[in-house]
């Protein structure tokens, strides 16, 4: 789906437009070098955009040859996956079958919807939120198939939509079909790196993925008009999405304050900080978001003494009425046992 260049934030630049005869694909890679491996940040000047060749014409040809030039994956590529023409070519439908998986909406009282978007496919982390986040909705809020999972990773290239502008779009469109405008709440959980300039860092190394800022979450949002909403940025610098994102009707939560990194991601960790003590612990304990984010912010601050790190200090904006909209909720559909996490299986 084309989208004119204004509403994108910034973009990645450099769409491939040298083809071989017969090519079907134009690939753009994305990577972002430099990032610390025990944080989220992402210096805005170290974005790096290279080139790909094509995938073989047997595999663009048949579109079912999931055999690919050696020279066209990278390391993060998986080499039994489909080729990534492949994948992007499937993605409408995809999205098509997720959004009719969705259950209807549970008449007489508040129900939330989720969508989980987990942006950098380099990190099992951000993947491992995401699919625990779904956990979450349907066994202990009772909210089973309520929940759009989008998410960039090498293991869930054919089972789950990718983390996207336009997946992200769909997904909010989507939802908007079965959702109630007035009456239901629209949940959106974000987790991937984030810059000091407040974009997030949306990567599937080599797909060209457009990235997303604070203005673009806020139109994408804007779409439908969700009269309740609870938006979470997972991210370092994460902060600088509050002003775009608080209104009447919103909680805004963030990870980091707008010039703080926050912590716990990287190759070696299964989940975030934020993730760690707002979803896995505290919403575990308690069902109310507001009271979760207060016990989730003491405790990051104590790993963060005891680390001896630059505290994150994370954000929350409440507007007003959705606190008592979020309790009618949790009065309708009673909280049920806490839910281990554990990190997400391959498919």
């Amino acid at each position: 789906m084309p989208f004119p260049s204004e509403r994108r934030g910034p973009r990645v630049a450099g769409l491939i437009l040298a083809f071989a005869a017969g090519a079907l694909a134009v690939l753009a890679v994305v990577h972002w070098n430099g990032r610390p491996a025990d944080t989220q940040a992402a210096p805005a000047a170290a974005t790096v955009v290279s080139t790909a060749p094509q995938a073989p014409a047997a595999a663009a040809s048949s579109g079912t040859d999931d055999t690919q030039d050696e020279d066209t994956i990278t390391d993060n590529w998986p080499a039994d996956a489909p080729t990534p023409e492949q994948v992007m070519t499937a993605q409408p439908a995809q999205m098509r079958k997720a959004i009719a998986a969705l259950a209807p909406r549970q008449p007489g009282h508040p129900n939330v919807y989720a969508i989980a978007f987990a942006g950098d496919g380099s990190e099992d982390v951000f993947r491992n939120e995401a699919e625990y986040l779904d956990q979450m909705m349907s066994r202990r809020f009772a909210s089973p198939h309520h929940t759009l999972v989008l998410e960039n990773n090498p293991a869930s290239l054919s089972t789950r939509p990718l983390a996207s502008w336009s997946n992200l779009e769909a997904a909010v469109d989507g939802l908007a079909g079965v959702m109630h405008p007035d009456e239901d709440i629209l949940m959106v959980y974000v987790a991937t790196h984030g810059g000091d300039d407040h974009s997030l860092l949306v990567d599937m190394d080599p797909l060209p993925l457009d990235q997303l800022d604070p203005d673009g979450l806020a139109s994408i949002l804007d779409r439908h008009a969700f009269r309740w909403k609870v938006v979470v940025v997972n991210a370092c610098y994460s902060g600088g999405f509050v002003p775009k994102l608080r209104g009447a009707g919103t909680l805004v939560m963030t990870s980091a304050r707008t010039d703080r990194t926050s912590f716990g991601c990287g190759a070696d960790s299964d989940i975030t900080y934020f993730g760690h003590a707002w979803l896995a612990n505290a919403l575990n304990t308690t069902p109310d978001f507001v009271d979760a984010f207060g016990k989730a912010r003491t405790e990051i601050a104590q790993w963060e003494t005891r680390d001896a790190v630059t505290p994150s200090e994370p954000q929350m904006d409440e507007g007003a009425g959705i606190a008592a909209q979020l309790s009618a909720w949790r009065k309708a559909v009673p909280a049920g046992a806490a839910v281990p996490f554990a990190p997400a299986k391959a498919p």
